[in-house]
C-alpha cells in the first residue's frame, strides 16, 4: 500500500515537472541577455580587482573602513574595483574607489532584503542581475585579483568558486588574498589540518592560493607584487589568458 502511495506521488511530481519546460526556454534567453550585457559593458572598464565581503558590515566596523582603504590603494595602483554593488563591505569598496577617482563597478543582484545598489557605484557601471551564477561569471571574468574580507555564505561561495576554477586550471591563476586573520585563520587551519593532512582532499600547495593578511597595505601589495614579480603576466581579462576558461566560447 505504501509503495502505491509513493508511486502516485512520483507521478504527480513528474507531471508538474513537464509543465515548466516552456518557462525554462524563456529563462535561457534571460540568462543570455544578462551575459551579453555584462560582456559588452565590462569589456571596456580596464584592469579591476574584485572585493568580496559581508553586506552586513556597518560603516563603523574596522573591516568596512579597511575596505575603503583597500579600494583607494587599488585605484592608486591603477586598478578599478568590482563589488556586488550592495551595502556593507561592497559599499566600502565602491566608496574607496569612487572617492579616489577610480572605476567603481557594482554587480547588483535582485534580492528581497536588499534593494538597489549603493550610492558609490558609478552610474554607468551598474549592472543588475537576476541570476547568481551569471553574476559570478562577471566577477571572475573581469578581475585581475580578488581581495576577500570577512563575510557570510555568499562571500564563501564566491571565494570557493574562484579557488575551484584556479585549482582545476579552468581559469588563469590570479592572486587571491584573505584579509583578517581573526576571521580566516580558523578556516585555513581547518583546511590544513583536516582537508589536507587528515583526509588528503587537497594538495599542500592549494593552501598557498589563499594567504591571509591583516592590513590594507599588505593586501594591495600582494596583488601588485604578484604582477610585478612576473607571476601573473600581463593584465587582461581572464578569458583571454586561458584556452581552458569555461566562460569563453
Amino acid at each position: 500500500m505504501k509503495e502505491k502511495t509513493t508511486h502516485t506521488k512520483l507521478e504527480k511530481s513528474m507531471k508538474q515537472w513537464t509543465k515548466i519546460k516552456g518557462e525554462n526556454s524563456w529563462t535561457m534567453f534571460k540568462v543570455i541577455s544578462e551575459l551579453v550585457e555584462g560582456f559588452e559593458r565590462l569589456n571596456k572598464i580596464g584592469p579591476c580587482v574584485s572585493i568580496f565581503g559581508s553586506a552586513r558590515t556597518k560603516p563603523d566596523h574596522k573591516y568596512y573602513q579597511m575596505s575603503v582603504e583597500v579600494a583607494a590603494k587599488l585605484v592608486e595602483e591603477g586598478f578599478g574595483v568590482i563589488t556586488g554593488g550592495g551595502p556593507g563591505i561592497m559599499e566600502a569598496g565602491n566608496k574607496g574607489a569612487r572617492l579616489s577617482g577610480g572605476a567603481s563597478v557594482g554587480l547588483n543582484i535582485d534580492l528581497p532584503f536588499e534593494q538597489g545598489h549603493n550610492p558609490y557605484v558609478d552610474m554607468d557601471k551598474v549592472l543588475n542581475y537576476r541570476y547568481f551564477f551569471v553574476r559570478k561569471v562577471m566577477f571572475v571574468k573581469y578581475a585581475q585579483g580578488f581581495i576577500v574580507m570577512p563575510g557570510g555564505f555568499g562571500t564563501l561561495d564566491e571565494l570557493f568558486e574562484v579557488l575551484t576554477l584556479i585549482q582545476t586550471k579552468k581559469i588563469t591563476k590570479v592572486p587571491i588574498v584573505l584579509v583578517g586573520s581573526d576571521f580566516w585563520a580558523g578556516m585555513k587551519g581547518w583546511m590544513k589540518n583536516v582537508m589536507y593532512e587528515q583526509f588528503g582532499n587537497i594538495n599542500e600547495k592549494d593552501l598557498d592560493l589563499i594567504p591571509v593578511v591583516d592590513t590594507a597595505e599588505d593586501a594591495v601589495n600582494f596583488i601588485c607584487d604578484y604582477y610585478r614579480g612576473g607571476d601573473g603576466g600581463e593584465l587582461s581579462p581572464n578569458y583571454d589568458l586561458s584556452e581552458q576558461n569555461p566562460y569563453d566560447s
